[in-house]
């Protein structure tokens, strides 16, 4: 079974997230989103996938101009986690992590790894679905100091299923 995760970064605090998502689950393949194309995403059994988000709620520039028309992920487990700043951008909060998530489901993915909104403060996010968020949402701007703890829960919740 072969793992990858697969992220967007601008600034380094998605890449940064998603080492040590890696890290934690044994994971050895981290890819940059800019440098692979649809084809070697679906080499893959499972994904965990991640995106800042940018200006009024957008994905990340790399994941914006990829072309997700040849993702073929039926039935694929894939779990998403997503960048945002909860307070200055409190209206679009970690919107990009949703939009991914419809992205990938469109592509056939079964998402897992949804996470409850307690602990979070912010307006509105397209990443809140049934009261939960799609994946995990992480904000380096305001509350670094609960990133490791959260990748750290977030990891022991998913560990099962890409096991």
């Amino acid at each position: 079974m072969s793992v990858a995760v697969i992220y967007g970064s601008s600034m380094g605090n998605t890449e940064g997230a998603a080492n040590l998502i890696a890290e934690k689950l044994g994971v050895s393949d981290v890819l940059n989103i800019s440098d692979i194309d649809a084809a070697k995403i679906n080499s893959y059994d499972k994904l965990i996938v991640g995106s800042s988000t940018w200006g009024s709620g957008d994905l990340q520039d790399d994941w914006d101009a990829f072309d997700f028309s040849g993702l073929k992920l039926d039935g694929k487990t894939v779990a998403v986690f997503g960048m945002g700043d909860s307070e200055s951008y409190s209206d679009t909060y970690c919107n990009a992590m949703g939009k991914l998530a419809e992205k990938l489901q469109a592509a056939g993915a079964k998402l897992v790894g949804q996470v409850s909104t307690d602990g979070y403060s912010y307006e509105s996010s397209e990443a809140v679905v049934d009261g939960k968020f799609v994946g995990l949402a992480l904000d380096n701007d305001n509350q670094e100091d609960l990133t490791e703890e959260r990748i750290s829960n977030w990891v022991e919740q998913i560990k099962a299923d890409f096991n």
